[in-house]
């Protein structure tokens, strides 16, 4: 129950708000992608959490947003 929770709160997340996919961001004509991952933050989060549950999937979600920063390599980090 609560995995689906969680999917569902990334997933409405993805859809009206992230900067990369959601609709605020097309509304005000912003087209650049932001995120330097493949998949997003967001994606990655909610794959792990499907995948190994809600904690886990959760700490492996802010460890992949901690990584997101100018001194990383961008490029694809799919969950293990």
């Amino acid at each position: 129950m609560m995995k689906k929770i969680c999917i569902g709160l990334i997933s409405f997340y993805q859809k009206y708000i992230s900067l990369d996919q959601g609709l605020i961001p097309r509304f005000f004509g912003m087209q650049k992608k932001v995120c330097m991952y493949y998949p997003t933050c967001s994606e990655y989060t909610k794959q792990a959490i499907d995948k190994y549950g809600v904690i886990k999937g959760t700490t492996m979600g802010f460890k992949r947003i901690g990584r997101c920063n100018p001194s990383n390599e961008p490029g694809v980090d799919l969950v293990p």
